[in-house]
């Protein structure tokens, strides 16, 4: 099946989508031909799955999550980690072995795990204490399907162990929700309520590709369009590594398309990111819609969780505060074009050719 190439905006995965206005709204690279009354297809509570709701729920869970830093004992099986590290083959770095800020909690199986003659990658950490630095050597299994070049290789860690905590997500109750809820008081008031709130993502969601349709790029601002370019097909190329490919075998197996076709898609891709980020601050300077602290600080601490850490400001410093305004403040003006929207009834026959 043939797969589109989307912008990819943070660690992400951030799609990226454009952006739009309405008459007579320009600067002096996009024009925004509309920006009320937009068409999207209906999005009903119906058309939000209960898989939907409970993962969104468990995200919420995930960001108020009791973290306690360990500094009295060794780290042990259960714990979390925070670590630096850096692999390496016979003295070389090889590609895809380090991290740094990588979040783990030890005895999940994530990591190389033991072998006849070496211990576990998580195993070797246990013992040790937060501060410590040291080496550990595994050995990658025998048929390594992630990348059978690495099948059954030794290699060597150096490990820096940043943190060692504790971290307990709390469970959805009558309590907890009076506590977190402004709307409900109930689990099953609160269920309803993040029902609503995926429906509002999905209308976003439509939203973005309906913009897009609103807004032309006069001309683009020097060199952004190319560093996007640069930005996609860094991360694609780390993406074919971690399948242990080289990009072209990636494109055309793992895509389905052409490199020609990959090309086209990148630029294509590249330039919506541009255009929408052109037509955001367009829309948002005009209509004065920037996201307050509160809300930056509550979307911030979400993007966190989905990228599956609790330290918000570490995430921050790695994301990049600058980027992650921009995001957030995109969002914002979603918020602002769904309530300008109209939502189209979507017909059985739309939705079927839409499924397919």
């Amino acid at each position: 099946m043939k797969r589109k190439i989307i912008a990819v905006l943070m660690a992400g995965a951030l799609a990226a989508s454009l952006a739009g206005c309405s008459t007579g709204l320009a600067n002096e690279y996009v024009s925004i031909k509309q920006y009320k009354g937009i068409e999207v297809p209906q999005v009903l509570p119906e058309d939000v799955t209960d898989e939907e709701v409970e993962t969104e729920i468990q995200l919420r869970l995930q960001m108020g999550v009791k973290r306690e830093n360990i500094t009295d004992r060794g780290a042990q099986e259960g714990d979390m980690v925070n670590i630096d590290f850096t692999g390496s083959i016979d003295g070389e770095e090889f590609s895809g072995g380090s991290a740094e800020g990588y979040e783990l909690q030890l005895g999940s199986g994530l990591m190389i795990g033991a072998t006849e003659e070496y211990a576990g990658f998580e195993e070797q950490i246990e013992g040790h204490k937060a501060g410590e630095e040291f080496d550990i050597q595994v050995q990658f299994p025998e048929e390594y399907s992630s990348n059978p070049e690495m099948s059954g290789v030794v290699a060597d860690f150096h490990i820096v162990l940043n943190e060692v905590y504790t971290s307990e997500v709390p469970e959805l109750t009558d309590e907890w929700v009076k506590e977190n809820s402004e709307e409900s008081d109930t689990v099953d008031e609160y269920k309803e309520e993040v029902r609503q709130f995926c429906v509002d993502q999905k209308l976003a969601e439509e939203m973005q590709d309906a913009f897009l349709e609103q807004v032309v790029a006069d001309k683009y601002p020097e060199g952004e369009v190319e560093a996007e370019i640069t930005n996609l097909e860094t991360y694609w190329q780390q993406y074919a590594v971690s399948m242990g490919v080289d990009m072209d075998t990636f494109i055309v197996n793992y895509m389905g398309i052409s490199t020609e076709e990959f090309d086209r898609q990148v630029k294509e891709s590249a330039q919506n990111t541009v255009k929408m980020k052109e037509a955001v601050k367009l829309l948002a300077d005009k209509k004065k819609l920037e996201p307050s602290e509160e809300e930056y600080q509550e979307a911030a601490a979400r993007y966190a969780a989905m990228s599956g850490t609790t330290d918000v400001e570490g995430y921050v410093e790695s994301v990049g505060e600058e980027l992650l305004k921009e995001v957030i403040r995109q969002n914002v003006v979603m918020d602002y074009l769904v309530d300008q929207c109209v939502q189209v009834e979507q017909s059985d026959s739309s939705s079927e050719e839409s499924a397919e």
